[in-house]
């Protein structure tokens, strides 16, 4: 089988994006898994099929496929992408569009720059998040080979763990990550934010993705890392976020309000891929 892709990214995290709008793209974990690989296949963090929806008030279906082949419900920097895809492309006439995954639907905004992305309210509730634990609580604590780990938890539509450090440069990110991202709080996994505040205005970033590893960035990270900062008062309502990639502007007013993120959307190529070579 051939398959058409375009390659994207949004501040080095980057997509093999897949218009599956016009017939369907069945592809296997295997597959995924082929396309992801950076020396055997084309490379990237995440695959993001584009899907017709018979859902009323959504106009696209949009799955990720993680680069280990799972499947998850949101991505924040990928959801930005297909938004500018089908924009430039002309599947669309319209600037303002509603996708939904598995697990949430977005409001998303083109322009000419950027794209501006409605997350929806963080949802702190534990078994919503999942997060194996009886009642909800600003911080919590998982204890790895002796030592207590802090971190505040949320779902952005997927399950994220925040943990405030001094210096993100020196933040065990490829150690502790994959150890807290399989803990046994987080039934489905969990991605592992390491944050560090610069000032109420702007922090620094760090994010270990569930299934894909450390990444140049993470939109649905950074939009955790602040609901969960915020709610420890440690930021104000708008907040730049400094990641490996580059940076997102997230703005929540708190709780009962829904979160948005402003960031870029770029092409990188153009390819096709045999999967029988």
């Amino acid at each position: 089988m051939k398959l058409a892709f375009t390659k994207m990214h949004a501040l080095g995290n980057d997509f093999v994006v897949i218009d599956a709008t016009r017939a369907a793209v069945p592809l296997t974990a295997a597959q995924v898994r082929r396309l992801a690989d950076r020396r055997r296949g084309v490379g990237c963090d995440q695959v993001l099929l584009i899907e017709p929806t018979d859902e009323p008030g959504v106009d696209y279906g949009y799955r990720i496929l993680n680069a280990d082949g799972t499947e998850v419900g949101q991505c924040g920097n990928g959801v930005r992408c297909v938004a500018r895809y089908a924009v430039d492309r002309g599947l669309t006439d319209r600037q303002s569009l509603v996708f939904a995954t598995r697990t949430t639907r977005m409001t998303v905004e083109v322009d000419a720059a950027e794209v501006i992305v409605n997350m929806g309210e963080p949802v702190f509730d534990p078994m919503r998040i999942p997060l194996d634990t009886p009642q909800a609580a600003d911080r919590y604590t998982a204890t790895i080979d002796a030592t207590a780990w802090m971190f505040g938890a949320v779902s952005m539509g997927n399950p994220h763990a925040v943990l405030r450090v001094e210096d993100i440069d020196q933040a065990p990110v490829s150690t502790l990550g994959p150890r807290l991202e399989t803990h046994v709080l987080f039934p489905e996994r969990a991605n592992i934010g390491f944050a560090q505040v610069v000032s109420t205005s702007e922090i620094r970033l760090r994010v270990w993705e569930r299934g894909v590893g450390e990444t140049e960035a993470c939109g649905s990270g950074a939009c955790a890392a602040v609901a969960v900062l915020r709610t420890l008062e440690a930021v104000g309502s708008q907040v730049s976020v400094e990641l490996p990639g580059g940076r997102l502007d997230i703005r929540w007013p708190g709780p009962g309000h829904d979160l948005w993120m402003r960031g870029p959307a770029s092409y990188a190529y153009e390819g096709q891929i045999d999967f029988n070579a």
